[in-house]
């Protein structure tokens, strides 16, 4: 399997799935080339060389994880799985991990070059704007946060959005209720500096796990090891004695100090808009800067969705979410979707087998409340085992025909938002509200509900393996 970002893109290479691109600048260009490729299914990763105003060899991946080939390489997966088979098999590998930790090794290639205080300078790489009203150049898009908590002393690997400030300042923005975001409260408000190491470049398989919600407590390079059955290595800190992954491109290491701030935003952000506008957000300085010759930015810019993180998180979210149904004791869930078009937050759709008055609602509830729903939600629609949940046809059409306005929409108040959702005032920011859709057959009469129009099993295969060539 490969070993950091060099190696997978030499393996994605293989599959016909790289392009390279000469020339491209830095302000807009390369963001609208990633508004190019998210018009399209399935695109290929692109590596950006010969950036205006940069040195060759100070290079940019984007759309690192948005096919099914790609993402399936990146998780050890077999390479022609699509879709719902695709997440199927992501699914039993998940429930197979049991995590190991991180390898501390005394040297990596992230060692290359070190630099300390005034030879730092951030500015040396090719930071993009990547939006046309984004309010600064965003370094940080597919990048790892690393943070230690202070009282329980995990580590966790959260990808936040991180903006160049200037030679050696970021800052750092992190929704509130993140675990990125617990761990540097603990630390500010108890008027300490908060350690922080961040990476711009590495294995993707480190950023897929940095991008889902993983348990609280459980550090991110612990479910990497597990899922690889290794260790990852990495390489001690000089500063803080946080791990930084030893195959990195790009780390910065450094402190949050207590009241250091500045302006940050607005940026285009995962719902599609610039919701959340400027505010004053928390500055890492920077006293160690770590790269690999010839480094690799990798960039994962949101946007309107569908767009890359769309993409990889219909898998895994889903995935997690239906995993977290299941152990909060809703029987019979047949399956979970986390859908592109609401971001993969906004919209989920749960389908079950009804097995007693009241599952729907219950499956509703539990989806929309734990870990994986909870977080700036909008819709959770519960449908029969018989609706396609990729499908948002077989999905509406479930929600026209099998839900009652009156009787079948249940509103919760005051659940966790944040301040990129945008149909919120400003001065209303961090909390809204829930719509659970109970679109399955009304269990008291199911059993007597209208006859779907469909020919029978039977007969459809019979005809698919007699004439179903008309349809290639």
């Amino acid at each position: 399997m490969f070993q950091d970002l060099r190696d997978w893109m030499d393996e994605a290479d293989k599959l016909g799935e790289l392009r390279e691109v000469k020339g491209a600048h830095w302000d807009q260009e390369i963001g609208a080339v990633v508004d190019m490729l998210n018009r399209k299914k399935n695109c290929p990763a692109v590596v950006f060389d010969d950036i205006v105003d940069y040195p060759s060899g100070y290079r940019i991946l984007v759309n690192s994880v948005s096919s099914s080939k790609r993402l399936a390489l990146t998780l050890g997966l077999p390479t022609d799985l699509e879709g719902r088979d695709l997440a199927w098999a992501w699914q039993r590998q998940n429930s197979e991990i049991k995590p190991i930790p991180p390898k501390e090794v005394s040297i990596g290639p992230i060692m290359e070059n070190v630099l300390s205080g005034d030879d730092i300078d951030l500015t040396k790489f090719p930071a993009p704007r990547w939006h046309a009203l984004d309010g600064g150049r965003y370094i940080g898009t597919g990048c790892l946060v690393i943070t230690r908590d202070p009282e329980e002393n995990w580590v966790n690997m959260g990808t936040y959005r991180i903006m160049l400030v200037d030679k050696r300042r970021v800052t750092v923005f992190i929704s509130p209720g993140k675990h990125g975001r617990i761990h540097r409260d603990k630390y500010l408000n108890a008027g300490k500096p908060c350690p922080v190491v961040i990476s711009f470049g590495q294995d993707p398989l480190l950023f897929l796990i940095s991008s889902i919600e993983i348990p609280y407590g459980l550090s991110e390079f612990d479910y990497v090891g597990g899922l690889r059955k290794e260790s990852v290595p990495v390489v001690r800190g000089e500063l803080t004695g946080l791990p930084i992954p030893a195959t990195a491109e790009i780390v910065v290491e450094g402190w949050i100090h207590p009241g250091d701030t500045h302006p940050e935003g607005p940026f285009g952000e995962w719902t599609g808009y610039y919701a959340s506008s400027s505010r004053e957000e928390p500055v890492l300085t920077v006293e160690r800067l770590y790269f690999r010759n010839d480094p690799i930015i990798l960039g994962c810019p949101p946007g309107k969705p569908p767009v890359e993180n769309t993409f990889f998180r219909s898998h895994m979210r889903s995935v997690l979410l239906e995993e977290e149904l299941k152990k909060a004791g809703v029987p019979d869930v047949v399956g979970v979707w986390c859908h592109e078009v609401g971001g993969c937050r906004l919209l989920n759709v749960v389908a079950i087998r009804q097995r007693y008055p009241g599952h729907a609602r219950q499956a509703g509830l539990v989806a929309t409340a734990c870990r994986g729903g909870a977080y700036l939600g909008r819709y959770t629609i519960v449908v029969d085992e018989d609706i396609d949940i990729t499908d948002l046809n077989d999905v509406m059409w479930a929600v026209c025909t099998r839900s009652d306005p009156k009787n079948s929409i249940e509103i919760i108040d005051r659940f966790w938002s944040g301040p990129l959702d945008p149909i919120i005032p400003q001065d209303r920011k961090g909390m809204n509200t829930r719509a659970i859709i109970d679109a399955c057959r009304p269990y008291e009469w199911r059993d007597k509900f209208p006859p779907v129009v469909e020919a029978p099993k039977d007969l459809m295969d019979s005809v698919k393996e007699k004439w179903g060539y008309i349809l290639e």
